[in-house]
């Protein structure tokens, strides 16, 4: 739906989602991460401002522009009420005796980009820990509220309130700028910036927050990060072309993995017709950008296979392309996720017996995912040891959409 079609109540938050870590971004490359939590009020104070007054007086004709107006006039106010912000800030700024007009914060879409994509990496310093990272990634550069964040880490409020101010404190007192690395350093922060991206894709491909196993605005988000990467020449690689592909590849099939009433679909059973072929196309154009570079990357293994899951066809060769790309995954990254999902290509290629074999291997008894592929292969042999895999996964799973899925399959064996 296009800005001008929406009412009030609809418009505000959609720019909400989308204008938020812009505004925040550039304000805080201009005051620098140590005065993020101002860029993040000034940004917060620009929204309320609008959701008081658009009701009554109406909406903007341009209402981005509108927001970015505001934004830099409650940024002046802030700068001229606020004596030791204004000096510290202005000092280091170099234009402490200059007046307010003189700071420029340019909020064009070329500094908004960058200002996002240096911010991204900031937020990817390998000085916080990585659900640091997520946590801040999700509030300033995807502006989701601190309820929605606690709800995707089943946590209290409290809890991601004391993780962000621990995670900017410790920008703060480590003095990380706002930049790319430089040459040397930006394949590994890059790498870091890539794996983020994916948890915080994975946490809404697999959602273990409240009755809800799908968030996609998390897929979405962590989708917008990485097209963020693939427009900047330095950042623009064979991993985050990969990396978009298998996102668009898992993104195609989200509307078929759940029912109308919310109920849990497995791969075999979905209606192919809900899968998005717009995304399926994508996922094949970022593959083969990817596969310009000589190198097969973790994420180029799994994007392949991602593509393979969108041919419905249940084919022997198939199978056997997914199975082979799985062998050359774990040779680079032997992961117990990787080794558990080649099980059901191995199934499918050599048998459940045969899978069965390399399945106690893996001994992932706390793994309800384990349980569940245990499941599915005793189903056609051993009907009491298909149940007992469906009970240990029902013990340990965590979401009432997988309980409810798999209490339905107890019964129905």
């Amino acid at each position: 739906m296009g800005l001008f079609l929406m009412n009030t109540h609809q418009i505000i938050p959609n720019l909400f989602r989308t204008e938020y870590s812009k505004i925040v971004a550039v304000m805080s490359k201009s005051f620098g991460i140590e005065h993020l939590e101002i860029a993040e009020d000034i940004a917060s104070e620009t929204f309320l401002l609008a959701a008081e007054t658009w009701p009554y007086k109406g909406i903007p004709e341009n209402p981005t522009a509108w927001l970015y107006t505001v934004a830099k006039n409650k940024a002046k106010n802030y700068f001229t009420r606020n004596r030791i912000f204004r000096d510290k800030i202005l000092n280091e700024l170099k234009s402490g005796n200059e007046q307010w007009n003189t700071l420029d914060i340019d909020l064009s879409h070329e500094n908004i980009a960058d200002s996002q994509l240096q911010m991204l990496f900031t937020i990817c310093h390998p000085v916080l820990s990585e659900k640091s990272q997520i946590c801040l990634a999700l509030r300033v550069l995807c502006g989701f509220g601190i309820e929605e964040i606690a709800d995707a880490f089943l946590t209290k409020k409290e809890t991601i309130n004391k993780r962000l101010h621990r995670a900017k404190e410790k920008l703060r007192s480590e003095q990380i700028q706002i930049e790319i690395p430089n040459e040397v350093q930006l394949q590994a922060r890059l790498d870091a910036v890539l794996r983020i991206t994916y948890l915080l894709f994975s946490e809404g491909y697999y959602s273990e927050s409240n009755n809800s196993l799908i968030r996609k605005d998390f897929c979405l988000e962590a989708m917008n990060l990485v097209y963020l990467l693939l427009q900047n020449g330095l950042t623009n690689t064979h991993s985050t072309n990969s990396l978009m592909s298998l996102m668009c590849f898992h993104s195609s099939r989200l509307d078929a993995r759940l029912t109308g009433n919310g109920e849990m679909v497995l791969y075999k059973d979905q209606d192919e017709t809900l899968w998005n072929t717009e995304l399926i196309e994508k996922g094949f154009y970022y593959l083969q950008q990817a596969s310009k570079w000589e190198i097969a990357s973790k994420y180029y293994l799994e994007a392949s296979i991602a593509y393979w899951y969108t041919v419905k066809e249940d084919s022997q060769d198939k199978w056997k392309s997914i199975l082979k790309l799985y062998d050359q995954l774990i040779q680079i990254d032997a992961s117990p996720m990787a080794s558990l999902n080649r099980l059901i290509a191995l199934s499918k290629v050599k048998g459940n017996n045969f899978a069965l074999k390399e399945a106690e291997k893996l001994q992932l008894m706390d793994n309800h995912f384990y349980h569940l592929v245990l499941s599915e292969l005793y189903s056609e042999t051993d009907r009491e040891k298909a149940i007992n895999s469906l009970q240990e996964a029902l013990k340990r799973c965590k979401t009432d959409t997988e309980k409810f899925f798999i209490k339905n399959k107890i019964g129905s064996i």
